[in-house]
């Protein structure tokens, strides 16, 4: 294939909201529990939980779910306002700067409403100590005036159930935390499982997929739905434009490789960072900062976009002094390790130069 072939600038294989995936997302979503594929543990207990409260006629607790983007937690909030046929407010912690603006989405609330806060480990101060009392005796204090004039004037809140995602849930502070009375942290996804949900996403997309492609796609989608639907979008646009519009193994594996997708997931900058920490750096250790200078992107695209798969997929390992590369991660570029690798692949180098140029956090 020539460069000609490839886009100039293929975005990162990330699990990241774009702007363009708005209405991809809402016509994919699972409707109910029983439509949701994959994670058999939370699906379990939340149908407890739910059930349990419906034959009692009372709200169910508030539920917090964890765990990195793309999983699932906003489809699971707006599962749980449909198994209890409630009305779902949506907000997000980033924007409840002021407790007012906390106040007033709370008094709007209907009995048995659910209110889904995502990222609400970024929710403001003044508005968490709010929440606080909202979840726990259902109603708020709101501060009139100023100075000492100012008077606090109480408000019932109806009764309602509130859902938080986080994708960082040792962010959250400790009362806030214990204010939740179930807690669901959603893992990665096994290939079998995002098959299922790419064969169900291409059936509502109209797309003709073979199962071969399928777990093909699946394979290279980091254990991610969101990024497994992200793919498949892509693929069927190959398929559409250069193929007959049917999705084979032979025409998956063209347009992934034409969007820079290997067959682990990993991605043109995924490849780079790689590149570096092992031809530029010798296999670390090097700062995240360095390595940043070195592919030419920021610290935290490195950190938050890159990073975690890569440690996930046993080829990069965080060390006091950085990151090291580790022998699959050679191993992958088609070099032979060094002969000093420790045991778990983690590189030793007693007399390597310290490195001042730049931040080696």
């Amino acid at each position: 294939m020539t460069d000609a072939d490839r886009p100039e600038d293929p975005s990162p294989v990330t699990a990241e909201v774009r702007p363009d995936d708005g209405d991809l997302d809402a016509s994919l979503r699972p409707k109910c529990l029983d439509d949701f594929i994959g994670q058999p543990r939370v699906r379990e207990q939340l149908h407890l939980v739910l059930q349990g409260a419906t034959q009692r006629g009372g709200t169910p607790d508030h539920i917090l779910l964890s765990g990195p983007p793309g999983l699932g937690k906003t489809s699971m909030a707006m599962i749980i306002a449909a198994e209890l046929g409630s009305a779902l407010r949506l907000t997000s912690g980033p924007a409840l700067e002021r407790a007012g603006d906390l106040a007033a989405m709370l008094s709007n609330l209907v009995e048995g409403d659910v209110l889904f806060i995502d990222e609400i480990h970024r929710i403001a101060r003044p508005a968490e100590e709010m929440l606080y009392l909202a979840m726990e005796d259902f109603r708020v204090d709101v501060v009139v005036g100023k100075g000492p004039g100012a008077t606090s004037i109480p408000l019932d809140v109806a009764p309602f159930t509130l859902v938080g995602a986080t994708t960082r849930s040792g962010a959250l502070t400790g009362p806030l935390r214990d204010r939740f009375g179930f807690t669901a942290h959603m893992d990665f996804y096994d290939p079998q499982e995002l098959q299922r949900i790419l064969t169900r996403s291409a059936g509502i997309l109209g797309v003709r997929i073979d199962a071969d492609a399928a777990a093909e796609i699946a394979g290279r989608s980091r254990g991610t739905p969101r990024i497994a639907n992200r793919l498949l979008r892509r693929v069927r646009d190959y398929a559409e434009v250069r193929a007959d519009g049917r999705v084979t193994l032979a025409v998956a594996r063209a347009a992934l490789d034409v969007y820079d997708v290997d067959e682990l997931g990993l991605d043109r900058l995924d490849r780079a960072v790689l590149g570096a920490l092992v031809r530029s750096f010798g296999g670390g250790p090097v700062g995240v900062s360095t390595l940043a200078v070195a592919v030419g992107e920021e610290p935290a695209t490195v950190e938050e976009v890159c990073e975690p798969y890569l440690v996930r997929a046993g080829m990069i390992a965080r060390t006091p002094r950085g990151r090291v590369a580790t022998a699959a991660a050679w191993e992958r570029l088609g070099l032979v390790p060094p002969p000093d690798l420790a045991v778990g692949g983690i590189a030793v180098r007693v007399n390597e130069p310290q490195r001042t140029l730049f931040d080696e956090s």
